[in-house]
């Protein structure tokens, strides 16, 4: 009841907006108290200024005092060394650990003791800080499964662990149900799964950096992709805007043409249509002479009056009536069957070639068309490759920063792994490869195999299907000092060159071309693969001595 009481009074003198014991505290209008600068904090900016307990609302803003004989309780009650309430936050709530000693509203757990097999709050884990032999006891963050830690059958804490089972246990059942089964300390047993766990999150965040890189790669190539269709669509634009304009220039200069010499024929036949109306207006005027001749009585008259000819010279449009007559009045059909004809040419010729570059695939457009020739052109593609230890064969040794492999009598250091190559001095590199990449390799020795190869190629079995010549995930040139062969899935291919110790690669992934040259200035091409690449690409070397990546600038 007293510690009841003691309760009460902390809940008593307490603020209720900051949960502490009250400091300067003052009373407003409905009875209720709180610390000045809170209630003040709380009122400011707001436009009803209201109780936040009992929600009544003052108008206007209450002026606040200090409410001397709160202060002086509560400076007593300081004197007695008690302290605020705890805030609702401290108490343990749905999924929080609550301290396994407190009584009443239990308070949450701040560390779980794997000794005692308890979880304590702030207060009551300060032994565990005080007294010697706690000191020694395994703090841990807050667990609700500490029980777990607990043998069911013999009620005793689980320190061992069989490997056989693959269980914790407890002593006791290492020599009852577990006895002569492989058995460590639960420490010895985690120290090792946590050298895994680091093993697995490095190959995992290598993973990821390697997913980072073909992203950003595979991000490149959108940006290459919409790029090059924006340029061919201007060009296109632009193509198509200059025939409009040849065509609508054409349309012009024929329609020019029409209307000239339509306008020299028109002039020409009525400059003949005014003639022969002039000379039919003289015919006329013949003719009413001689009718009027032809009244006369006097004969005497008559002769002295008849023209030595009475018939007139013929009408001077009489020879283009009569071709009038003869032929239809058609003077532009031709160019009108012309025009046709050229037409029905440019349809055709559209309609070919249209089907030719609508059938031709973007990617070959892109990447195909632009193949470098020459090492500067290669070099714009240069990809920085470096070797990954957990590929190499236990018997090759990385230097020069992962990027040379040198082949060595005694087995090296290397931790295991699932990605290492067992039977074959071979490596991989970490890069993924996509997009367009160039690299070159620099070997000494007797041979080496310059390869691109799936990441899940074998890596085990004294089969071939782990080598990079006899699958179907791998693709190599084979070099030593009398030539070069191309391998792929147990299929060999001569290949002719000059000899050298230096080998370009090229990779347009997107494309599915892979390339093999002899390296300098103008590049000599050894070998050409047209290929589907399905998966990304990681460089990789099968070699007798050295092989080296080169650091391209």
């Amino acid at each position: 009841m007293a510690q009841r009481g003691v309760q009460l009074e902390r809940e008593t003198f307490s603020c209720a907006i900051c949960l502490d014991l009250l400091k300067v505290p003052v009373t407003i209008p409905c009875g209720h108290s709180y610390c000045m600068h809170c209630i003040k904090h709380h009122w400011d900016g707001e436009l009803i200024h209201s109780c936040p307990q009992c929600r009544q609302s003052f108008t206007p803003r209450p002026v606040l005092l200090k409410s001397t004989m709160l202060a002086a309780l509560v400076e007593e009650l300081k004197k007695t060394g008690l302290q605020a309430a705890p805030a609702d936050h401290c108490y343990a709530g749905a999924g929080d650990v609550a301290c396994d000693v407190c009584t009443g509203r239990k308070l949450r757990a701040c560390k779980s003791c794997l000794v005692c097999l308890v979880s304590y709050c702030d207060q009551h884990l300060q032994p565990h800080y005080d007294v010697a032999p706690l000191k020694k006891h395994k703090l841990v963050e807050p667990s609700k499964k500490l029980q777990e830690n607990i043998c069911s059958r013999h009620d005793e804490v689980k320190k061992l662990f069989c490997r056989t089972d693959q269980q914790s246990i407890c002593y006791l059942c290492s020599v009852d149900e577990h006895k002569g089964h492989d058995t460590v300390s639960a420490a010895a047993e985690r120290t090792e799964r946590q050298r895994e766990l680091e093993g697995s999150r490095l190959n995992i965040q290598q993973r990821i950096q390697d997913g980072e890189k073909e992203v950003k790669l595979l991000q490149r190539e959108v940006e290459a992709v919409n790029g090059s269709a924006d340029k061919a669509v201007k060009d296109s634009e632009k193509t198509f805007t200059e025939l409009i304009r040849l065509m609508e220039k054409g349309s012009s200069d024929v329609k020019q043409q029409l209307r000239s010499q339509q306008e020299r024929e028109v002039s020409r036949v009525r400059e003949l249509q005014e003639k022969l109306e002039q000379e039919i207006s003289e015919l006329k005027r013949r003719d009413a002479e001689l009718e009027l001749l032809s009244h006369t009585e006097d004969h005497n008259q008559f002769l002295l009056s008849y023209p030595p000819s009475s018939l007139p010279a013929p009408l001077s449009g009489a020879t283009h009536s009569s071709s009038t007559n003869t032929r239809p009045l058609s003077y532009f059909e031709d160019v009108t069957a012309a025009l046709s004809a050229v037409r029905d040419k440019l349809q055709d010729v559209l309609r070919e070639e249209w089907t030719h570059v609508s059938s031709t695939e973007v990617d070959v457009l892109l990447s195909a068309a632009a193949e470098p020739a020459s090492r500067a052109g290669f070099l714009r593609y240069s990809q920085e490759v470096t070797l990954d230890p957990n590929t190499a064969n236990t018997h090759l040794l990385l230097s020069e920063g992962s990027r040379k492999a040198t082949l060595m009598p005694q087995p090296q250091s290397y931790s295991s792994h699932p990605d290492r190559f067992i039977d074959y001095s071979q490596v991989l590199s970490r890069e993924g490869l996509t997009g367009r990449c160039y690299w070159e390799v620099e070997w000494r020795g007797g041979r080496v195999f310059v390869a691109v190869a799936y990441k899940n190629t074998s890596r085990a079995g004294g089969g071939d299907e782990s080598i990079f010549v006899f699958n179907d995930k791998s693709w190599s040139l084979d070099c030593d000092q009398n030539g070069y062969i191309f391998r792929y899935n147990s299929i060999s291919t001569l290949v002719s060159g000059p000899l050298s110790s230096r080998v370009g690669v090229y990779l347009d992934h997107r494309a599915g071309v892979l390339s093999y040259s002899v390296v300098s200035e103008t590049m000599t091409l050894l070998h050409r693969v047209q290929a589907t690449f399905t998966q990304p690409l990681h460089a990789g070397v099968w070699l007798c001595e050295t092989a080296e990546f080169c650091k391209l600038k």
